[in-house]
C-alpha cells in the first residue's frame, strides 16, 4: 500500500490544505488559543482587527474566527496567503488560522 503523503506538523495534525468538515482525512481540531466572533463586520474593519488579534499570539498558535460577512470565504484565504499565516480550517462562518512562525 502507498504511504500517506499528507504533511504532518509538529502538533501532530494534518495541515497541508484547509479541510472542511466531512472531508476524507479531516481531523478533530485541538482547542484554539484565541477566539473572536467578528459578526457581520465587513472586509476592511474585519481584516484590520484580525491583524491586531493574530499579532498578539505566539508563533504556531491557533486563532478561531467566526465571520459572517458574505465576502469572508474569499477575503480570509487571500489575507492568509498575503500575510503568511496558515488557514488550517475553513467552514464558513468559522475559520481557523495558525500564526506564522516569524
Amino acid at each position: 500500500m502507498g504511504r500517506d503523503s499528507r504533511h504532518v506538523t509538529s502538533r501532530g495534525d494534518s495541515s497541508a490544505l484547509p479541510r472542511r468538515a466531512g472531508q476524507p482525512g479531516a481531523v478533530t481540531p485541538a482547542p484554539p488559543d484565541a477566539v473572536w466572533d467578528a459578526g457581520e463586520r465587513g472586509c476592511g474593519e474585519l481584516l484590520l482587527e484580525l491583524k491586531m488579534r493574530v499579532e498578539r499570539l505566539q508563533p504556531g498558535q491557533v486563532f478561531e474566527l467566526t465571520a459572517r460577512d458574505p465576502g469572508a470565504p474569499a477575503d480570509l484565504p487571500a489575507w492568509c496567503r498575503l500575510t503568511g499565516h496558515a488557514l488550517i480550517e475553513e467552514r464558513h462562518p468559522v475559520y481557523r488560522i495558525r500564526r506564522k512562525e516569524s
